[in-house]
């Protein structure tokens, strides 16, 4: 079957939409990008698919509209629309064959199931909250517990205290003026982490 559209007023009785060749604006031509930034091009293939995707939700719901009041008619721009929804699913693997994204599984099961994937967003983050928690708790205890060791030492043996605390100074102010040198950014300026 010729999927050119030969009359554009037969379609009128399919829910008033043109045949799928003058509906849509044509999917926008790939944005020539340089080979020096892969971020970019990665970006612009996902763009790229998310308007396929686009696209092909409008042909479908055009296939609705003409299957829905079909007549002997309305024959020809059934078969364009599902000429062209089929070119635009295969356009679409094209293009998704070019983005590397990975949706987890317990994403993917979550749609099959009817739930909003969103659900699955908020429980890993309430999952990083609690494990950040835990271990925010356990960097407090040992923190607590060095502090009540360097008092109990600094009772029994003040001297060897006063010695371990000057190697520390020091070798926490070699490390800050190692950490300075190293994290020197391109406009002279330096990144530095404090320390508590």
């Amino acid at each position: 079957m010729d999927p050119s559209p030969q009359n554009s007023s037969s379609t009128a009785g399919n829910g008033g939409l043109p045949p799928t060749g003058a509906t849509a604006a044509p999917s926008p031509a790939p944005i020539p990008t340089s080979a020096a930034d892969p971020a970019e091009e990665a970006k612009q293939n996902l763009t790229q698919v998310i308007n396929s995707v686009d696209k092909t939700l409008g042909l479908l719901h055009q296939l609705y509209l003409t299957v829905s009041s079909f007549s002997v008619a309305s024959q020809l721009p059934l078969l364009q629309r599902l000429n062209a929804l089929v070119a635009e699913l295969d356009a679409m693997q094209k293009m998704a064959d070019k983005c590397n994204i990975q949706v987890p599984m317990e994403v993917v099961n979550l749609i099959d199931d009817g739930k909003n994937p969103d659900e699955f967003t908020r429980d890993v983050i309430n999952s990083c909250i609690a494990k950040n928690q835990i271990t925010k708790g356990k960097t407090d205890a040992f923190k607590s517990l060095r502090k009540h060791l360097l008092e109990e030492l600094d009772q029994a043996f003040p001297d060897e205290v006063e010695t371990y605390r000057e190697i520390r100074a020091s070798s926490a102010a070699e490390s800050k003026r190692l950490a300075q040198s190293q994290s020197a950014l391109p406009n002279g300026d330096v990144k530095v982490k404090q320390e508590h």
